[in-house]
């Protein structure tokens, strides 16, 4: 489903620093309402100016701002149930020149499911828009039964490398073994070879795939401007986590956690000494973050280098503030809907997908 729109929706505002605090006040940009898709899950614009659009149920839009979207053939089929579906987009780094986009989704297999993502060039002539030459690069394995904790978002990287988050799949254990790959940040070249500097590059081929592990459900990769590697995921009941990804690094998962198990079992904190990284800023309640980018735009340049995650529980815009290897709580806006993705524009405007039926695409600007 799509519906164009261009109007300036009026919304809330909650100012929360790291002590949690909510005052209202007038937002500081513009919200535009710009389209409306169906289960919208994420968005990667191109050197053009135009987007690629996700929709969870298996469809992929190629989209340009005051113009109606194109449907992408060739789109994989997905396994859509619960938080399974058409996920991630990311475009090559060398895009301009060869038009290979990066996709993830989920799949059935055998025991189950999982997430799978795959490379295709995006061509376009007078028989509109479509993948061509579609391959599977990486897969979760095993294929678990379930329709939860997936993960699987796509950053690359300065040194040229595909990070792909793999979610536990609400399995646990398997975030600890290094024998599977789910539970894991996972590290590949962009055709999806294993890089010979990755810690387990000769521990075999699951082994050799892992850059991390220690992950529950992680939602959010992106690069800050000195090339270090961020991360958001969910935890348990409270325990949402942004985290800095360092090479070889456990996170702990499901051994320590700021939150708690849903049937009320208490999960060891993080704490000094334990032999895990802890996260640099984490949530209690949750606030159940889908997205993750980092501002590197003239729009807000008062924002610049820091991260914004959307929220989905939490419906907002949250800004964590980086410094170097620190951050810090900043800003929490309330969106009064569920966000799923958060991306920059080219221009530096930043842009909201809402989740859910008929999700409304919000583009933000100065006032």
């Amino acid at each position: 489903m799509f519906r164009s729109a261009a109007l300036i929706v009026p919304f809330a505002l909650v100012a929360c620093g790291a002590g949690g605090g909510g005052s209202s006040a007038a937002l500081p940009f513009r919200i535009e309402e710009v389209a409306r898709f169906e289960r919208p899950w994420a968005m990667a614009f191109l050197p053009d100016g135009r987007a690629l659009i996700t929709e969870k149920a298996g469809h992929l839009k190629l989209w340009r701002e005051g113009g109606k979207p194109v449907e992408v053939r060739g789109a994989p089929p997905v396994a859509y149930e619960g938080q399974g579906g058409f996920g991630d987009i990311a475009i090559h780094p060398d895009f301009a020149h060869n038009h290979i986009v990066y996709l993830s989704w989920v799949e059935p297999g055998p025991g189950g499911k999982g997430a799978a993502v795959g490379r295709a060039t995006l061509v376009e002539d007078a028989g509109g828009a479509r993948l061509e030459g579609l391959q599977a690069i990486w897969r979760q394995e095993p294929k678990v039964s379930g329709n939860g904790h997936f993960g699987h978002r796509l950053a690359f990287g300065p040194d040229g490398m595909l990070y792909i988050s793999s979610g536990e799949r609400q399995k646990f254990d398997p975030a600890q073994d290094m024998s599977v790959n789910l539970g894991k940040v996972i590290r590949l070249t962009d055709t999806g070879m294993i890089p010979s500097d990755n810690p387990g590059y000769d521990k075999g081929r699951i082994t050799a795939q892992i850059w991390t592990l220690g992950h529950r459900n992680p939602l959010g990769l992106a690069f800050d401007g000195a090339g270090r590697l961020w991360e958001i995921e969910m935890g348990p009941m409270g325990g949402d986590e942004v985290n800095l990804i360092e090479r070889g690094n456990n996170y702990g998962w499901p051994r320590v956690s700021n939150g708690t198990h849903y049937d009320g079992r208490d999960v060891p904190d993080h704490a000094p000494g334990d032999g895990f990284t802890a996260p640099k800023v984490w949530w209690n309640p949750s606030i159940s973050p889908s997205s993750l980018m980092i501002y590197s735009g003239s729009k807000f340049p008062q924002w610049r280098g820091d991260a914004f995650i959307g929220a989905l529980s939490g419906q907002a815009l949250i800004r964590v503030h980086l410094d170097g290897t620190n951050a810090s709580k900043g800003d929490q806006w309330a969106m009064e809907n569920r966000i799923r993705e958060v991306e920059q524009g080219p221009d530096g405007a930043i842009w909201l997908l809402e989740d859910g039926e008929d999700g409304r695409l919000l583009k933000l600007t100065p006032k």
